[in-house]
């Protein structure tokens, strides 16, 4: 990372003790403004801890997160995410008997500041169309616009999950495994959307699939131990032994 890199989002000493355990310990990240930045390492490492607190799901012990400059380590999560700092949970989080339409505009309603309710009259919601028809076409899910949610395919469940998250117009997007429990060819699709959207915006992943960590990601912190064990482009860090080690596992390369 340069000198001169603009970093969006920094973590310093970052850490979260539950009892005398430190789950996460003097954790620092630093996530350059453009990029897709991997957050991986094996079970138990942190890595969903550390999650927790970057999106304030968590309040950290001791350490400072600042967002675009500012000191964000006693902001709330929903504050954070008003000024542009997303997260996309690991859980497909839409609504299953609403259509996929109906999901977005529900977002959108949300994001321009109208009260959260359901009963508002067609009329009145249906001027979000057409931008909630936008935020389908922007993860290919154009057709499925009348589908019920629920009877979408796992993978194009997820993608509309990212188009809600999307409606909240982040300049940064957490996403929380995102091709967890996917089929192949929806592991495909969810990556290429995941490189189209992160066109304009920085993205930060949790992933255990290292095929998807090695085709999107710029940079990648190895987490082991709540600790980070190791930092850089892919092709370098997953040549560490350290990482070999606590990682991929003694003999796997």
């Amino acid at each position: 990372m340069s000198a001169t890199a603009d970093i969006i989002l920094r973590a310093e000493r970052l850490t979260k003790r539950f009892g005398g355990f430190a789950a996460v310990s003097n954790v620092d990240l630093a996530i350059e403004r453009g990029t897709i930045h991997a957050l991986i390492g094996p079970n138990g490492a942190g890595k969903t801890t550390c999650f927790n607190l970057l999106t304030k799901f968590l309040q950290p012990s001791e350490g400072k997160i600042l967002f675009k400059g500012r000191d964000i380590t006693r902001t709330s999560a929903a504050d954070i995410a008003r000024g542009g700092l997303v997260r996309s949970f690991q859980i497909s989080a839409v609504f299953p008997r609403l259509s996929a339409l109906e999901n977005v505009r529900i977002a959108l309603q949300r994001q321009r500041g109208d009260s959260f309710d359901f009963w508002r009259s067609e009329k009145t919601l249906s001027r979000f169309d057409e931008a909630a028809m936008q935020g389908l076409e922007e993860v290919g899910l154009t057709e499925f616009a009348a589908t019920p949610a629920g009877e979408l395919s796992y993978g194009r469940k997820r993608a509309l999950e990212i188009a809600t998250t999307l409606a909240l117009d982040p300049e940064m997007l957490l996403l929380d495994e995102p091709m967890a429990g996917m089929a192949q060819e929806d592991v495909a699709r969810i990556s290429a959307l995941i490189a189209r959207i992160a066109r304009n915006r920085t993205i930060l992943m949790v992933e255990h699939n290292l095929s998807v960590v090695a085709d999107l990601s710029h940079r990648i912190t190895v987490l082991a131990r709540g600790q980070v064990l190791a930092e850089g482009p892919y092709a370098e860090v997953s040549k560490d032994p350290r990482v070999i080690e606590a990682y991929i596992g003694v003999g796997h390369g």
